[in-house]
């Protein structure tokens, strides 16, 4: 018996694997700085991704699992009261560019290598944790009340998100 890597298993490169095992909190990540917002609400963005990726585990996908598992795995478990590190990128729109041309890389590779419902299962899952972060608090407003549950520039981000793994 051979002590074969994860990604091996999956059959996936160690850089492959990387990809898709880096996108699901980058997206995250991406999602929660598309508008500026305060860090009680930034904290509300991060636990609704974090919910999204730790659900994950549960997945009738092996691969998502597998994926979700190793993104808890080094970014911290909210199960065992573990945070994930704050991630502020210096250029929010240059990061958020970023994420989505990696999501259409992990699209194609996904299309050449993975069975489709897993490839299927990962790119629906993304999704939602950009679905989860953007709605996760609204944004304006006085003293919580009013404001947009989803900002524009949030918006985009998903759609410019999701476009790019249908591609």
């Amino acid at each position: 018996m051979t002590d074969e890597p994860l990604y091996a298993k999956f059959g996936f490169t160690d850089a492959e694997w990387g990809l898709l095992v880096g996108l699901p909190q980058s997206v995250l990540t991406a999602a929660s700085v598309a508008t500026h917002d305060s860090a009680r609400k930034t904290r509300q963005e991060t636990a609704a991704g974090l919910d999204e990726i730790s659900d994950a585990r549960a997945s009738a996908s092996p691969l998502v699992t597998a994926v979700a598992g190793a993104v808890l795995d080094a970014t911290g478990d909210p199960d065992r009261g573990e945070e994930m590190p704050a991630i502020e990128p210096a250029d929010p729109v240059g990061y958020a560019q970023d994420v989505v041309t990696r999501a259409r890389e992990a699209a194609a590779l996904l299309s050449a290598k993975a069975a489709p419902s897993d490839a299927e299962t990962y790119k629906h899952w993304l999704v939602e944790i950009a679905e989860s972060v953007v709605g996760a608090a609204s944004t304006g407003g006085v003293l919580g009340l009013g404001g947009d549950q989803v900002t524009d520039s949030e918006r985009a981000f998903r759609d410019e998100l999701a476009k790019a793994l249908a591609s």
